[in-house]
């Protein structure tokens, strides 16, 4: 099976993505839609066309991103509506308030190298942003997803999956000492396994899902790590929010995605299965595209979020 390759590359932007694309009467939401990479995310998926719901915890700096979006797109704003991840009453909420079909799903929203921190449910606070929260999610809005036809899920996942697969054995450092990237990695890769099953389960409702990650970028979500001024990376490979989204905005419109599930992307092209981490972090690691842990992490997602 060949690698996707597309006409975009690292220094393009979502809006040089989404450039041509018709979303007319097509329906999105973007997680964490109200700064950094979501709200550009958003703002290219409303400029061509969509109608877009911001999923947010901040609703007052959703209601300001989607004024800002309707003024630079010339668009109808986005809607706005309540979301917090960590709290499952929360998904539930937000999942039953909706109404009709659902074309695109951009798990979008997350956190990197947090404190060590635990939710209501005892769940280490990075697992259950970056995946059971966005599970939780896109699990109840299947009907509407199913409903299209030909709807797509994008998850925002990251090279830092490279630093760890998912611990089935602790997925919540109840044993381990903590370690924050290695608890970031694990639910970085938890979001590809995502897609991965996601697509097999659900490729005969014409729903696929694909991961990706999208470039080092200075937004809110490196608030833990000294941001820009750390030195982590050098300047040359630091990207825009703009060219940051331009990934997500690939896998949420391109024609050249149709009926492709289960992959994992960057700079806008699929990337090669590795086997061996590397200085750069390049590649995938073929345990985040492992079909047996994907089934595993499903199964024990599910038990999580009914509790």
């Amino acid at each position: 099976m060949s690698l996707i390759e597309t006409p975009f590359d690292f220094s393009n932007t979502a809006a040089e993505v989404a450039a041509g694309i018709d979303l007319t009467d097509r329906r999105a939401v973007v997680t964490g839609g109200s700064s950094g990479i979501g709200v550009e995310t958003a703002r290219a998926l409303a400029g061509a066309g969509a109608e877009v719901t911001l999923a947010v915890r901040d609703r007052e700096a959703g209601a300001r991103a989607a004024k800002d979006i309707a003024g630079t797109t010339g668009r109808a704003a986005p809607h706005v509506a309540e979301l917090d991840l960590t709290d499952l009453a929360s998904v539930r909420a937000f999942a039953s308030s909706w109404v009709g079909p659902l074309h695109i799903l951009v798990n979008n929203a997350g956190v990197m190298a947090s404190p060590e921190t635990y939710t209501a449910n005892g769940w280490e606070l990075q697992f259950a942003t970056n995946h059971l929260g966005h599970f939780a999610l896109a699990t109840r809005l299947h009907p509407a997803l199913a409903a299209v036809g030909d709807a797509r899920i994008v998850v925002v996942s990251s090279k830092g999956h490279m630093t760890s697969p998912v611990v089935f054995d602790d997925l919540h450092f109840a044993f381990r000492p903590f370690d924050t990237w290695l608890a970031y990695g694990q639910s970085k890769t938890a979001n590809v396994l995502f897609a991965v099953e996601a697509t097999r389960r659900w490729a005969a409702d014409g729903i696929t899902a694909n991961a990706l990650m999208p470039g080092a970028i200075y937004t809110n979500l490196q608030r833990h790590t000294g941001g820009r001024g750390s030195g982590r990376v050098p300047a040359e490979l630091i990207k825009s929010v703009e060219q940051g989204a331009a990934t997500s905005t690939l896998l949420a419109t391109s024609p050249l995605l149709d009926g492709v599930g289960g992959r994992y992307f960057a700079d806008c092209r699929e990337c090669e299965t590795v086997d061996r981490r590397n200085p750069d972090l390049g590649g995938v690691a073929r345990y985040a595209l492992d079909p047996e842990a994907a089934r595993r992490l499903w199964t024990v997602s599910e038990r999580l979020v009914a509790a």
